[in-house]
Formats: structure tokens, sequence, C-alpha cells
């Protein structure tokens, strides 16, 4: 990662000494790339949860059309 290909976060003090903190029991060489795995993983599972929901209220706006009638099974 170069500097121009990133942006600053402000984040607290105490964030970050845990960060810190946890360094040396991981594979991660600094602060930012720890911080930058962790956001990224939780993203993706956040983005997966979405996902999943998504096709939850599809089926079930499905199943409330058939039960009106509006579609056939």
């Amino acid at each position: 990662m170069t500097p121009a290909t990133t942006q600053s976060v402000d984040l607290p003090p105490e964030i970050v000494d845990r960060v810190e903190d946890r360094l040396s029991r991981t594979e991660f060489d600094s602060a930012s790339e720890y911080i930058t795995f962790v956001i990224e993983e939780v993203l993706a599972s956040v983005e997966t949860d979405d996902a999943v929901d998504d096709t939850v209220d599809e089926q079930e706006v499905e199943d409330r059309l058939k039960s009106l009638g509006y579609l056939e099974d």
C-alpha cells in the first residue's frame, strides 16, 4: 500500500493502543495493515449478510404473493 492509494482515518487512541498491543501476536507488520484487514473482514461479513437477507425478503414476498393468489405454485 502506498500513500497515494490510502486515506487517513482518525481513531480513538484506545483503539490504536489495543491494535498495537495485538501486533506481536499477528502476521502484520503495522497497525495500518492489521486495521485494514479487520475492516475488510467485517465489511465482507456484513455484505454477505446483506445478500442473504435480500434473498430471504424476496422469498417472503413471493410466498405472500402466492398466498394472495397473484402467483401460481
